[in-house]
């Protein structure tokens, strides 16, 4: 095992070589070279979930968590989703390997959700996250996806009051959510009862580590009950992630899932600051003749917006088509054939909808809503700037949408810009 751990720094430091003069780091080169380090014990810790699920609807998951599911925006299961999920929501210990962004928050807030008893309202679940800024992203997920069952979720982060933060916690909370320094603190000063905590979650295992929380995650480990659920959700898996899993869990599955290979090349990404949601109707109209310039996809994050969305452009004398999935096949299939004919040149839909769009024309997507989860950006705007055509993307972003902004941002490396006066001669 010690020979194990050598060699896992000494590929990290080779990698970490590669990025450093310049070459960009391979994930998958970097996983394959993990996978033939991992010695047959360690292979041997891991079991393997091999079940997909192409739907929400078909993970058995309780009513009202799929009406929160749904009503957030969700529409179809991310790969992550698709093989989390429903190991979480058993009670499995489980590793998840995917990049920031593809869905691994909704993952584990779903397996939650599905297994806190909400006639208790004592701490079942506790979730740590490096930064309070992930760590609020993740309340406001978890608030969500869990509206109808009145879940009550806490923030505990650095730079907040103490004070608060006890009055809440004494009031009764289901989930806490945090960052490693003021967790720990509210555990030793008894605020936050470990007691009733079934489920422990470690979000960005690899940058919680590499910012120096190894010591407080372990202290806080040894703080919960013996027996608990344990999930750890990580980009990467570096030796101290994998010492961690090795200590802290029972037969962990090992989900994996690699990163689309797609690109955004050639399409200018562009954002305009609506500040808040009430302006991005005024916004859009005011776009509208440089829309239908050219074949233009809105896209807008739930089938009811599509149809509030289709009635204000209509009452405005915008002709705009839309199309989503509770529209019949028959009726969908018309409005499509409109579309790539040509004679209907701005679209209204959904995500469900995105990876079907094929238009040869479109050169102009708007996301009018950010999508709920990073990976889901390229399958939209994927469909402007095909067959060597220029695309351009707008984005419509509020205050609440910023985080979501820089995610993209990281996760496809590219750098998003305000949008110039001139953006009918991008066209």
């Amino acid at each position: 095992m010690l020979f194990f751990y050598f060699e896992c720094v000494s590929l990290l430091h080779s990698m970490a070589g590669l990025a450093i003069e310049g070459s960009q780091f391979d994930a998958d080169q970097y996983d394959s070279k993990m996978n033939e380090l991992l010695s047959a014990d360690v292979q041997d810790f891991f079991t393997s979930y091999d079940e997909v699920y192409d739907s929400f609807d078909a993970m058995s998951l309780h009513e009202n968590l799929l009406r929160g599911i749904y009503a957030y925006g969700f529409e179809k299961p991310s790969a992550i989703q698709q093989r989390g999920i429903v190991p979480f929501c058993k009670g499995l210990d489980v590793i998840q390997q995917a990049q920031s962004g593809t869905g691994k928050t909704a993952t584990f807030c779903s397996g939650i959700l599905q297994q806190l008893d909400y006639g208790l309202v004592e701490c079942q679940a506790l979730v740590l996250a490096p930064t309070r800024e992930l760590a609020q992203q993740i309340e406001k997920v978890m608030r969500a996806l869990g509206d109808y069952f009145s879940v009550k979720v806490h923030t505990c982060v650095g730079g907040t009051s103490v004070r608060e933060d006890q009055r809440t916690l004494s009031s009764g909370v289901h989930v806490v959510v945090g960052t490693p320094g003021r967790v720990f603190d509210m555990l030793r000063r008894q605020s936050l009862h470990p007691d009733y905590i079934k489920i422990f979650v470690l979000d960005e295992a690899d940058e919680m580590l590499s910012r120096g929380f190894k010591d407080q995650i372990y202290d806080i480990f040894q703080l919960l009950p013996g027996k608990i659920q344990v999930g750890v959700f990580s980009a990467t898996m570096p030796p101290e992630a994998l010492e961690i899993t090795r200590k802290f869990m029972k037969k962990p599955v090992r989900i994996l899932v690699k990163r689309d290979e797609l690109t955004l090349e050639g399409i200018k990404q562009f954002y305009v600051n609506t500040e808040r949601e009430d302006y991005k109707l005024d916004t859009l109209c005011d776009l509208y003749e440089t829309l239908a310039i050219t074949q233009s996809v809105i896209f807008v994050n739930t089938r009811r917006k599509v149809d509030w969305l289709t009635d204000k452009m209509r009452a405005n004398d915008h002709t705009v088509s839309a199309t989503h999935g509770d529209m019949d096949q028959n009726t969908r299939d018309i409005i499509m054939r409109e579309f790539r004919s040509g004679s209907s040149r701005v679209l209204i839909t959904t995500d469900l909808l995105a990876r079907g769009i094929d238009v040869q024309q479109v050169s102009l997507v708007i996301n009018y809503d950010l999508p709920t989860q990073p990976e889901n950006y390229l399958h939209r705007i994927g469909r402007s700037g095909r067959f060597g055509r220029k695309g351009v993307a707008i984005n419509f972003v509020t205050l609440d949408d910023t985080r979501m902004l820089y995610d993209v941002q990281k996760f496809y490396n590219v750098l998003i810009e305000e949008l110039p006066s001139n953006v009918a001669d991008l066209l």
